[in-house]
């Protein structure tokens, strides 16, 4: 006789636009069976477009302004914090969120709270990441989720994928490819974390079952 499964956690996506990421985790999390539930989409602008998508499937959504708190971005953060605890929520994924954080936040939710950024990780932190690739000459690019931490783009890192740089490609046609590999690597990531096989060890991942570690780089279809 086998015991209950778990309780599944419950996560807030937190977005600025259309939250494609978004939707594919909401797409996994359709699964009963799957360790996580979204309950919650929290956007900072209530023209964000992945409100309504989130509305649609039934998922609370709600918007906290960032410009309501001008310069106060320590406000801002509280104000966020409240509604996730309102929400009952265990695990936080930013979908492109496009705030910077102070060190608040990521403190508050250290170890649980996830970013997915659209290069290999440590290379190309920040923006313009698909372009800078191209320039540097690089022949594989992808995606990383990882832990979020007060400095930008570093922290633990959860899980990878990579995909092939093309001759012909423009950061416009090598975006494309890393979304794609985007919406199949987070919710693997998010898997993880919500079914407990990933621990911080020294500042680094570690995660439980073979099968489960080598999912975690992933790389797509195309890469032949």
């Amino acid at each position: 006789m086998t015991g209950a499964a778990p309780p599944r956690k419950r996560v807030a996506v937190l977005i600025s636009g259309r939250g494609s990421n978004m939707a594919a985790l909401i797409a996994a999390a359709s699964d009963p069976a799957w360790p996580a539930e979204i309950a919650l989409v929290l956007a900072n602008r209530a023209d964000a477009a992945g409100l309504a998508s989130a509305a649609a499937a039934d998922i609370a959504t709600t918007v906290v302004e960032h410009r309501r708190y001008g310069e106060d971005r320590e406000a801002f953060e509280w104000a966020i914090d409240r509604e996730l605890g309102a929400a009952g929520i265990d695990l936080v994924c930013l979908a492109g969120f496009m705030r910077l954080f102070t060190p608040w936040l990521p403190g508050r939710w250290a170890g649980r709270m996830l970013n997915i950024h659209p290069a290999l990780l440590p290379a190309f932190k920040g923006v313009d990441t698909h372009a800078r690739a191209l320039a540097a000459g690089v022949r594989i690019h992808g995606a990383t989720v990882h832990f979020v931490v007060p400095e930008m783009d570093s922290g633990p890192i959860v899980a990878q994928a990579a995909v092939p740089v093309h001759p012909d490609d423009t950061a416009d046609t090598l975006a494309a490819r890393v979304l794609a590999a985007e919406h199949r690597l987070y919710p693997l990531a998010l898997k993880l974390v919500a079914g407990d096989r990933v621990r911080i060890v020294d500042g680094r991942c570690e995660i439980a079952g073979a099968a489960a570690a080598q999912g975690a780089l992933l790389v797509p279809a195309d890469s032949a």
